[in-house]
């Protein structure tokens, strides 16, 4: 099937005809103008997901790597249960923490209420380094509900896909696993970082897994240059 051509931005926005009650025509223009920009920033999240999707077969998983989790021992292929593809996301809580990072804290929240979509067509785990039973106190203490946690018990996994940095300390690292015939090969995995991040920019990859910075994105105060998440708001 022949795909159907774009209409022209500018075109769509003519088309859209909202306005808002006493705004400005310069309101008005520059809204507009934004608009145009947005639709073009749709269709382009949209190209770059369809050339994720066209990659070729990526690297084989040969690691003999191995989870504790909440119901017992578990190697990689059992954490994609019946799911031909495996999301993961290496927390950064490591046993050198006394407690978790915020930032990824504050990522995983927001995931533990969309958990049960994501499993409809993919399966989700979340590895940190720390033992079982310390990952899943801060579980309970948060009040997750959905996601599965897995302690990475020897270190392989998060070693050999990018969740510990050189100096031994954790990094987060968000991997795509598919399995096909018994094989399982990475199909994607986010490498924007400190090396590709722009100036004036806190490093981050594309598409933003956070729903917390697209809210943001949208208000005038803007992300902020040096506000973070906290774990605890009472103090």
């Amino acid at each position: 099937m022949t795909a159907q051509p774009f209409v022209p931005a500018a075109e769509l926005v003519r088309r859209n005809g909202v306005r808002f009650p006493h705004e400005s025509d310069a309101y008005r223009h520059a809204r507009d103008a934004l608009l145009a920009e947005e639709i073009e920033l749709r269709r382009h999240i949209e190209r770059v997901a369809e050339q994720r999707r066209a990659l070729p077969p990526g690297p084989e998983v040969s690691g003999d790597y191995r989870f504790m989790g909440e119901h017992g021992p578990m190697d990689l292929a059992g954490l994609f249960g019946d799911k031909q593809t495996l999301v993961t996301y290496s927390y950064m809580f490591g046993p050198q923490r006394e407690r978790p990072c915020p930032m990824c804290t504050s990522l995983l929240s927001s995931w533990d209420g969309e958990a049960q979509d994501i499993e409809q067509r993919v399966a989700l785990a979340v590895i940190a380094r720390s033992p079982i039973e310390r990952l899943l106190a801060f579980k309970h203490e948060r009040g997750w509900r959905h996601l599965k946690l897995y302690s990475d018990v020897n270190g392989d996994f998060s070693r050999d896909y990018r969740a510990i940095g050189d100096n031994g300390g954790d990094e987060p690292a968000f991997n795509v696993f598919h399995r096909q015939n018994g094989v399982i090969r990475l199909f994607w995995a986010g490498e924007m970082g400190g090396a590709t991040s722009d100036p004036g920019q806190d490093p981050r990859g594309a598409p933003d897994l956070m729903p917390l910075w697209t809210v943001l994105d949208c208000v005038p105060e803007g992300r902020g240059a040096d506000w973070y998440p906290r774990l605890d708001y009472t103090n």
